[in-house]
């Protein structure tokens, strides 16, 4: 594992953030549905640029990790954003 940072944002700020890395999961979890299935989650969908599927999907569980880190550590603060 990596150093581990401290961050200050208001609360407002730490909405956003989660908001775009929720965007970004959805994104490549979207990405690895279509290199499985041929199917896109929307008309509207872009396809994320990957070798395949398991790759999707891995960067995927990235985001959902740090989404979870995050959100582990607000419930600690009792500082819902």
């Amino acid at each position: 594992m990596g150093t581990t940072c401290t961050i200050r944002l208001e609360r407002n700020d730490l909405g956003q953030l989660l908001d775009s890395l929720r965007s970004r999961s959805e994104a490549w979890h979207g990405t690895a549905e279509y290199l499985e299935s041929g199917v896109t989650p929307r008309d509207d969908f872009v396809i994320e640029e990957c070798n395949d599927a398991d790759e999707a999907r891995a960067v995927a569980e990235d985001y959902d990790r740090i989404i979870a880190t995050i959100k582990a550590q607000i419930k600690q603060q009792g500082a819902a954003p």
